[in-house]
């Protein structure tokens, strides 16, 4: 969310005080025109202002001659898709306006790709094991990758998408997740830490949280490291009424042989040499908070079994390729692999 005081201007202000306000504003976007009640009237650009001087208005007119009326806005309440539209139209400032018409907040739309009303769970209590030596005394999730942590990297992330409230699983030298990421406020979000006991598998932990406010959860592991668009599986998981969305990597296997499609001992036809593409697991969630009941309280449960669970109940469970990258940081060579994405993406090479 973007401080937008220094966006303001008055309607009755002068074209030349509205041009000094946009060469000091960062990057000279938009300003936005409020009436003497403060309420949003219009914007204006840069590009306003020449457009104005083309059609015969003078610096003696004030800001009101040059501003946009037609803007896009959002009130409050709006939707996923609502923010989803003004992104695809090329909107970078986005402004919130309350049930006035005065400005409740402003998203920078470079900065923020959605406002998801999910809550989160990262599961970060793993031992880390294939790893080691790195992981004997430092915890997986806190490994460096560029300039901070593998989950940290999953926070902004998620931040990105406008998710505010997250849940940190722990246990394998938890301690150190906490002290280093806190409650979450530095980043304007919140963040609680549930205590596994016990290894509680990739889900168990979600049943010992019972303050989830959203309809939906986002589970995921610590040690990922994607460009995933959170937004697209929860719009899929929505638009097909789906109990769980599960984010997946195409996995592709090439035959180096000709295959025969047989019936018993007939051959039928023949592919040769040809390409399978499957979809493998990719550790993100989206599942309706209804589901957390069929979790038994303070169990090892994996999610495998919650799906097959939801499937053998004929609920729907549905996938949504990642595209981009995603890389599982599990052995050292995904690590190292992790850190090569880290510098290119660093270079702006991505």
């Amino acid at each position: 969310m973007r401080d937008f005081t220094k966006n303001i201007i008055a309607q009755t202000a002068s074209v030349i005080e509205a041009m000094k306000k946009l060469n000091e504003i960062p990057d000279s976007l938009t300003l936005f025109v409020v009436d003497e009640q403060q309420r949003l009237v219009g914007t204006l650009t840069d590009g306003d202002i020449r457009r104005g001087f083309i059609n015969g208005l003078t610096l003696n007119n004030n800001v009101e001659k040059f501003m946009l009326l037609h803007f896009h806005k959002i009130n409050n309440g709006f939707s996923v898709h609502d923010f989803k539209h003004a992104r695809e139209k090329g909107v970078r400032l986005l402004p919130v306006l309350d049930n006035t018409g005065k400005i409740r907040k402003v998203y920078d739309l470079k900065k923020r790709k959605s406002i998801l009303p999910v809550e989160c769970m990262i599961m970060a209590g793993g031992r880390g094991e294939r790893l080691r030596p790195l992981t004997d005394s430092t915890p997986k999730p806190l490994l460096p990758l560029g300039d901070k942590p593998i989950i940290e990297h999953n926070i902004d992330r998620l931040i990105s998408f406008g998710i505010e409230k997250i849940y940190i699983s722990v246990k394998y030298l938890g301690q150190q997740i906490v002290d280093y990421l806190g409650d979450g406020s530095s980043k304007g979000i919140s963040i609680e830490y549930i205590w596994e006991e016990q290894p509680l598998g990739t889900a168990g932990a979600l049943s010992l949280v019972n303050t989830f406010k959203s309809n939906h959860i986002l589970l995921m592991n610590s040690d990922l490291f994607t460009d995933i668009n959170f937004e697209e599986l929860y719009l899929t998981v929505l638009e097909e009424d789906a109990s769980m969305g599960v984010a997946t990597t195409p996995y592709t296997t090439k035959v180096p042989y000709g295959i025969f499609q047989v019936d018993r001992n007939r051959v039928i036809g023949l592919k040769e040499k040809p390409t399978y593409t499957n979809y493998a697991n990719a550790g993100i969630y989206i599942l309706k908070k209804e589901c957390i009941r069929k979790i038994p309280h303070n169990t090892h449960f994996n999610i495998t079994d919650l799906m097959e669970k939801l499937i053998k109940e004929d609920m729907a469970v549905i996938h949504d390729p990642i595209v981009g990258y995603w890389i599982d940081i599990g052995q050292h060579q995904d690590y190292i692999n992790a850190q090569e994405i880290v510098k290119h993406i660093e270079n702006g090479y991505n």
